[in-house]
């Protein structure tokens, strides 16, 4: 199966914040190297070419995941903890983008090795800002090992 080159991963399921996500990153013309998924048990199968993606090249990893933690089927920090424990994919950066606040999901996260922890800022403007500077950052500015 070929694919095409991915450099942000989107595991979001709510389709307002989908919208926004990639609305702000058209800002750097970033949107078009955007793959959207709308569930953890997708994600996973995406990210370790299983059932729907078996035969996907998994040699082209994106340059960043962005996550959210409330997700259906299998939860953001099951797809962290899966991503941060695979020789494969630990190194690919996760930033978790979530509305959650709880102290135990951003020390759970942080344990599992997250890269970053936003919380989904509630102003439409703000959160605009927010994922264009994520997006030129992660996939413009840093330099990854690979």
């Amino acid at each position: 199966m070929e694919s095409k080159p991915v450099e942000i991963l989107l595991i979001e399921d709510d389709p307002s914040d989908i919208k926004l996500t990639l609305k702000a990153l058209q800002k750097y013309s970033l949107a078009n190297k955007v793959t959207v998924l709308k569930d953890g048990e997708e994600a996973l199968e995406f990210l370790f070419s299983e059932g729907r993606y078996e035969g996907r090249d998994n040699r082209n990893m994106p340059k960043v995941i962005f996550l959210d933690l409330k997700l259906p089927f299998v939860d953001g920090i099951e797809v962290l903890r899966r991503i941060k424990h695979n020789e494969s994919t630990r190194r690919i950066p996760v930033v978790v983008v979530t509305s959650s606040r709880e102290n135990r999901d951003i020390e759970e996260c942080y344990k599992l090795g997250v890269n970053s922890y936003i919380v989904k800022p509630i102003d439409f403007e703000k959160f605009l800002e927010s994922v264009s500077n994520l997006g030129l950052y992660w996939v413009l500015m840093n330099q990854a090992p690979y």
